[in-house]
């Protein structure tokens, strides 16, 4: 995990195309699960479930251009699904990367077509890069052979969640997402923050694998310490500005919350909230760093890009708790990143 995405980074600082940074993002999401190397047909559903939901922006846009409560309604109603899917067993990471690509789209798309394009476009090409890095990751660091007693041995189906708890459990994550996109929807600066979509559609997907009274404290807390690391983080690449030195700090925090994450071959109980955590880090550093490092504006977007984040975490936390008052049937356990039961 920490080799792939520091190295995923490094290349696609070095290189510095469009919407770099969401790469090594994606191969982070991916090689934070405890999932063994990917075959050429997952690699190629990552890919296309990711370029399917981008893309979808365009089947809605005629709709937000001409009738934009229409466009905004089906917006509604695959946004939904998106959530549903997970709740209901399917892949988080298919489902946040449907979430993702849907959000950032859409809501580019209902102020600039072409600026929706290239979104979609680029984050496409992000995707192909991001299972290049997992890849790379794999075969520089190999998985351990599974205990005698373990190999070949598959663990039993979840048990799926009853429709009406999947309900609950979508309709809790489109109370923190639907509300901040909704203000994109009719904001002309939508383009200027798609960082922030980025970050609101993760964290719904966080209260959807999260379902236990500790999902608001535990968004809260992953915004709180992936900030704090992307201050230290930030702090240092001010003192010596250097690509080898920002590889060099995202490979020592990804080693740091490594162990905090997995428990062998699984995840440990709190190990989504690092992950997140982490996730949060990338997603302050990252952009700031393609500003420039140590310039007044870079820095002033920095810390504004993590107030913007926090008072998000806070808002989720109280949508939360506000949804768990009054419909406290969807608490009952986690779902692990993987679609599987997890203690709460």
């Amino acid at each position: 995990m920490a080799v792939g995405t520091a190295l995923g980074m490094w290349v696609s600082q070095a290189i510095s195309w469009p919407m770099s940074f969401v790469a090594p993002l994606l191969a982070f999401v991916f090689l934070s699960l405890p999932l063994p190397r990917p075959t050429l047909k997952m690699t190629l559903g990552f890919i296309l479930v990711l370029a399917a939901s981008s893309f979808a922006g365009v089947v809605l846009l005629p709709f937000l251009q001409h009738a934009r409560w229409v466009g905004i309604g089906l917006f509604v109603l695959a946004l939904f699904y998106t959530f549903y899917f997970t709740a209901r067993g399917g892949s988080a990471v298919i489902g946040m990367l449907m979430t993702v690509g849907l959000t950032l789209v859409a809501a580019v798309g209902s102020v600039s077509i072409v600026v929706m394009v290239e979104i979609a476009k680029w984050l496409t090409i992000c995707a192909v890069w991001a299972m290049g890095f997992v890849w790379l990751a794999h075969a520089l660091i190999p998985d351990p052979p599974s205990p005698p007693g373990r190999a070949g041995k598959k663990p039993p189906p979840a048990a799926r969640p009853d429709l009406e708890t999947a309900h609950l459990r979508a309709m809790r994550s489109m109370l923190i997402v639907l509300p901040i996109a909704l203000i994109f929807f009719f904001s002309s600066a939508s383009t200027s923050y798609l960082i922030v979509m980025i970050k609101v559609a993760t964290m719904g997907q966080q209260a959807n694998i999260d379902s236990s009274r500790s999902a608001g404290r535990s968004m809260l807390e992953s915004t709180v310490i992936g900030g704090f690391g992307a201050i230290v983080a930030w702090q240092i690449l001010s003192i010596w500005p250097s690509l080898f030195i920002y590889t060099l700090v995202l490979l020592v925090f990804a080693l740091l919350v490594g162990p905090r994450i997995f428990q062998g071959p699984g995840l440990r109980p709190k190990g989504p909230m690092w992950s997140y955590a982490y996730l949060t880090m990338i997603v302050v550093l990252a952009p700031a760093v393609t500003d420039g490092f140590g310039s007044d504006g870079a820095t002033s977007a920095f810390y504004t890009r993590l107030f913007l984040f926090i008072v998000i975490a806070v808002y989720g936390s109280i949508a939360v708790a506000v949804f768990d008052a009054f419909w406290p049937r969807v608490m009952g356990g986690s779902v692990s990143l993987q679609g599987k039961p997890a203690p709460a």
